[in-house]
């Protein structure tokens, strides 16, 4: 008997992040109807969609935020559930992470590297400055613009150096100059080998960044490039 047989529907290829018949229910809402994705080491994978069309429950799902009701889902070969519970070496981004207001940007990531341990202020002020923000700068996180608090969550997803980055709206209250930065960044975690995963209502975003794309609607996922 062979104890390591797959679930039904996964592919031999390895991905890094597999989902397949993906599906979950919120009482008699199903919002998430057999959903399959891949995303493979190296790629930008997209999901573009309407806010309430089922990327964020697909997120929180892979993340292990979410049970599902069937199907399965694999992240580096391991399967969220039953080998895994949460998924916590990836750089997320899912709803705004709750800042310590009267801190400033630098002191909130230096309290969130310490939760695990870790202590490298030189790396946290380089993370800082990648996102376009002033390690130095005293100002509160409070009396921080929505650009800048996104710039501060993609450089909390970023700082422990994750090889799998899952961003849900990363260019949310970006001004333009923003969207090019990140868009920027992005492009160049992708070269260092990163594997990430992006949902966005934007078309150019995903159009521009994405190796993969696919589009959400009424929790249905169709591959679209």
């Amino acid at each position: 008997m062979n104890d390591n047989k797959k679930p039904a529907g996964f592919s031999e290829e390895k991905a890094t992040i597999e989902v397949c018949s993906a599906k979950k229910k919120f009482r008699e809402n199903e919002v998430l109807k057999n959903v399959d994705l891949k995303c493979n080491k190296g790629e930008i994978c997209g999901i573009i969609g309407r806010n309430g069309s089922g990327k964020t429950v697909l997120f929180k799902a892979i993340c292990g935020f979410l049970n599902l009701e069937e199907g399965c889902i694999r992240v580096n070969g391991k399967e969220m559930g039953k080998e895994i519970d949460m998924l916590d070496y990836a750089g997320i981004i899912i709803e705004e992470p709750a800042f310590l207001r009267n801190q400033s940007g630098l002191k909130n990531l230096d309290f969130l590297y310490m939760i695990r341990n870790r202590r490298d202020k030189k790396q946290l002020c380089d993370v800082m400055k990648r996102v376009g923000l002033d390690p130095l700068s005293r100002k509160r996180v409070g009396n921080y613009s929505m650009g800048m608090r996104q710039r501060l969550a993609i450089a909390q997803a970023i700082m422990e150096n994750q090889e799998i980055l899952i961003l849900d709206e990363p260019m949310n209250g970006l001004d333009n100059e923003g969207v090019a930065d990140i868009r920027c960044l992005l492009q160049d975690l992708k070269k260092e080998g990163k594997t990430i995963l992006i949902a966005s209502h934007n078309k150019e975003d995903i159009e521009v960044l994405c190796d993969i794309v696919y589009e959400m609607d009424g929790g249905e996922l169709k591959k679209i490039r």
